[in-house]
């Protein structure tokens, strides 16, 4: 694969991400609001609003997760690798981030193995109390024997987890292959934040702002 076609990919891949990211939280919120309203305006209530706020916001954890290590913004420690020098850090930033493609990888395996039973034998199962759209009822003559949900069989839901874990996966891959050719030093940002917060404060001062006219 070329680097044009790579960077394609990964331009279409980071933008599934974000604006699934986006439209989990702004449908999440709209359904949390218009809950609070029924209940507190019209003393009624959105029955499957719980439930559904539940799997979005699994959705939107989960998927955060790929997206915080494309962004290197996971929470971590890096004070011994700061400590070497560039060869080793090099080295020891390599192993640790090969050890979190290897951990991605056992998470997506497990993942498929749990949801994949749902989509098959268990196909039958439904959510609790999310209605099934009619745009969707075609699942039920693929994996129903074309009796009809009534409500969201759970392997729609459910889908999130090997989703997450394969881009959870592909993510760290990304960063291992950016560690290996240099083109990132750390597996974490947190330093490189720092630098800027500190490139921001320098930046601010009087004597480095552009006089006006």
């Amino acid at each position: 694969m070329s680097t044009s076609t790579q960077s394609r990919w990964s331009r279409v891949i980071d933008s599934i991400e974000e604006t699934l990211i986006a439209l989990l939280l702004g449908v999440m919120t709209l359904i949390t609001f218009a809950n609070v309203i029924a209940r507190y305006v019209f003393n009624s209530n959105i029955l499957w609003a719980l439930e559904a706020t539940v799997f979005l916001f699994a959705w939107l954890v989960l998927l955060g997760a790929s997206y915080a290590v494309k962004h290197s913004i996971h929470i971590g420690v890096d004070i011994v690798v700061q400590a070497l020098a560039p060869g080793p850090r090099k080295v020891l930033t390599l192993i640790a981030t090969l050890a979190c493609v290897a951990f991605a990888a056992l998470l997506l395996k497990g993942s498929w193995d749990y949801w994949y039973p749902f989509v098959t034998t268990r196909a039958f199962l439904e959510t609790e109390d999310i209605p099934m759209p009619d745009v969707l009822q075609f699942l039920s003559v693929w994996l129903n024997d074309g009796e009809k949900y009534e409500k969201i069989p759970r392997f729609i839901p459910y889908a999130v987890l090997p989703i997450s874990m394969a881009l959870l996966t592909y993510r760290f891959l990304q960063t291992a292959w950016r560690v290996f050719t240099g083109q990132q030093e750390f597996l974490l940002a947190n330093h490189e934040v720092e630098d800027l917060m500190e490139e921001a404060a320098k930046s601010d001062l009087p004597g480095n702002s552009k006089s006006e006219d």
